[in-house]
């Protein structure tokens, strides 16, 4: 692949960062809508892009899927964005394997990873911190850690982040703890620099409030200048105005979220033109009948222009 300008992502990890959906058709990766929604989110106010997490499906992505995905992305946002950052996201439940999928990718034109606790084995604190540690030692790019434990069933301690983020190339985290005492609290002892983004598109409005740099939200797909724009009020000191125009958005996240994510987002964006078809892969399934008429009845409310017919 291409050589790129380096990025210091320590320094771009913060503002609204998009977790882009992976377009599919007929099971194959769509690029011809891949390239499509890289064009249209390059112009707008996004901050950077994570690929192939849990709203890009990674988990179902083979490697030269992923590299294809990458590298289509690259070579469009050289056409209109080339500085905007990019994470892979990364998933596992075992650290060699993982360092083999850091070798495999080390030359790749990002920016850095995303890359969750290990999923259904539990390790505990200790084990979490070796597992981290060795995989910051070996990356080729800076790390961002992803705590998300409803899916993984292993919570990272506020303790534990407080090691990790001594680490040179750990740099940041996802934060989907669901815990707003515990983001509370790691933002007021975490050390200089080290940026803090919400996960949880729900709590959007409140994680920013309480000194969060940022946030990764799937929500953002949809009215991405109005979830960009409540962080930029709240930044210029207008808190009355940034909670009016969340609650302009709020009931999105709900809706975006009514069935397993990332198929009413995909069924948006397909009724809108932004990608050719809705399809996710098993064991995700699109939508059913009674959400796809809500979603409906929400695009023709916001943007009836857009709503493809049926």
């Amino acid at each position: 692949m291409t050589d790129q300008p380096r990025i210091c992502l320590q320094t771009r990890f913060q503002g609204l960062w998009l977790p882009l959906v992976t377009p599919f058709r007929d099971g194959e990766l769509d690029e011809p809508s891949l390239r499509r929604l890289v064009r249209h989110y390059a112009d707008g106010p996004v901050d950077g892009l994570i690929l192939a997490a849990t709203s890009g499906e990674g988990m179902t992505l083979g490697i030269d899927e992923l590299e294809q995905l990458v590298g289509t992305v690259r070579s469009e946002l050289a056409e209109a964005r080339p500085t905007l950052p990019i994470c892979l996201g990364l998933s596992g439940a075992s650290t060699q394997k993982l360092r083999d999928a850091l070798d495999e990718t080390a030359a790749w034109p990002i920016d850095g990873y995303l890359i969750a606790s290990p999923y259904y084995t539990r390790p505990s604190q200790r084990g979490l911190v070796q597992h981290f540690n060795a995989l910051a030692d070996h990356a080729a790019w800076p790390i961002v850690l992803y705590n998300i434990p409803y899916r993984t069933a292993v919570n990272l301690s506020n303790e534990t982040l407080l090691q990790l983020a001594e680490h040179p190339n750990i740099i940041g985290i996802k934060d989907c703890s669901a815990d707003r005492g515990q983001s509370i609290e790691f933002l007021r002892r975490r050390p200089s620099g080290f940026r803090v983004l919400t996960g949880e598109d729900a709590q959007y409005f409140d994680a920013l409030t309480d000194g969060a740099d940022g946030a990764i939200l799937l929500s953002a797909h949809i009215e991405t200048e109005l979830f960009a724009s409540v962080r930029t009020l709240l930044k210029q000191g207008d808190r009355d105005a940034a909670l009016a125009r969340w609650q302009s958005i709020s009931e999105l996240t709900n809706l975006l979220f009514a069935e397993p994510s990332p198929a009413p987002a995909k069924y948006w964006l397909a009724r809108t033109g932004l990608i050719d078809s809705a399809e996710v892969r098993l064991p995700m399934v699109e939508v059913g009948a009674e959400l796809a008429a809500r979603l409906d009845r929400e695009i023709g409310r916001r943007t009836p222009q857009l709503l493809r017919r049926a």
